[in-house]
């Protein structure tokens, strides 16, 4: 079988942007990149998609999300009518309120018609849009479905108290720009300083020039996550990333990602991913040889 045109796509290097459709092999083993994708599920009576642990049965309409570097597989789906849209972890670190969707939908992973047919439907519009203006190849296409994937994601964002309705008391109460800008020092500092000595959050409340209690309230605000999840997912991102690299040992990717021993690197990498670092490590290792 001939999977180039799907998996190994050269993201980080050519584009921030790639869509495909038209697949007739129904399934495609469990595996892990650098990039993010959104499936538009197509016709068909099956549709079985798994998600890190998580295995889901979809219907026609449903959308799955598969953030970067998650590890994902397609069971069994009827491929030829789907929508497959890609988009690099790089253009997704473009701009802090990417990030912060990012982030705060992280584990979310479909998005089922029947259960939000209002946001789906207005996501299948765009992600349509997208389509038409990607096998187009017109001018700019690149740039027309970068400003369409931001508008998907400002529209999913615009509709995070469905997923989160207990945010809706004091999560959505705003933010100044100050506050914000506060917000991007730290976590631009700390995504730069992973092995600093100290990354505690009364450190960065410090760095913020606000209160250890304000400074909570206001980064799960802004990221939507409290502060040591959201530390752990970027040391996470940094791990994932080291592990792509066979000459890096599992130590130096444990202390070059902040963790402060092998024991915690393990446990929050197996929380999160579902399996040992070496296991992750070791999919990725064996996919690269089977494609050379």
């Amino acid at each position: 079988m001939d999977y180039s045109n799907y998996e190994t796509y050269g993201f980080d290097s050519v584009s921030a942007f790639n869509m495909s459709t038209g697949y007739k092999e129904r399934s495609y083993q469990m595996h892990w990149h650098s990039y993010g994708e959104i499936l538009l599920v197509g016709p068909g009576k099956t549709n079985i998609f798994k998600v890190n642990q998580e295995t889901y049965d979809l219907i026609p309409g449903d959308f799955v999300l598969i953030w970067p570097m998650e590890m994902h597989a397609i069971v069994d789906a009827d491929r030829e009518k789907s929508l497959v849209i890609q988009f690099s972890h790089a253009f997704m670190n473009s701009l802090f309120d990417l990030q912060r969707i990012m982030h705060f939908y992280r584990n979310l992973h479909v998005l089922c018609v029947n259960a939000h047919p209002e946001l789906v439907h207005e996501l299948q519009e765009i992600a349509y849009k997208m389509k038409d203006v990607f096998f187009s190849e017109g001018a700019d296409r690149e740039l027309k479905c970068c400003m369409l994937l931001m508008e998907f994601m400002m529209v999913l964002d615009e509709h995070r108290n469905e997923f989160a309705p207990e945010l809706e008391a004091d999560g959505r109460s705003g933010y100044t720009d100050d506050i914000m800008h506060r917000m991007i020092g730290v976590t631009d500092y700390i995504k730069n300083n992973l092995t600093a000595d100290d990354l505690s959050q009364g450190a960065m409340a410090e760095r913020a020039g606000i209160s250890k209690d304000y400074f909570s309230r206001m980064f799960k605000n802004v990221t939507g996550l409290n502060y040591s999840k959201w530390l752990n997912m970027i040391r996470l991102e940094k791990a994932t990333e080291l592990l792509s690299y066979d000459d890096i040992t599992l130590t130096e990717i444990a202390m070059l990602s902040g963790f402060q021993s092998i024991p915690s690197f393990n446990r929050v990498f197996r929380s999160e991913k579902g399996m040992a670092p070496s296991e992750y490590r070791a999919l990725f290792i064996g996919e690269n040889k089977d494609e050379h």
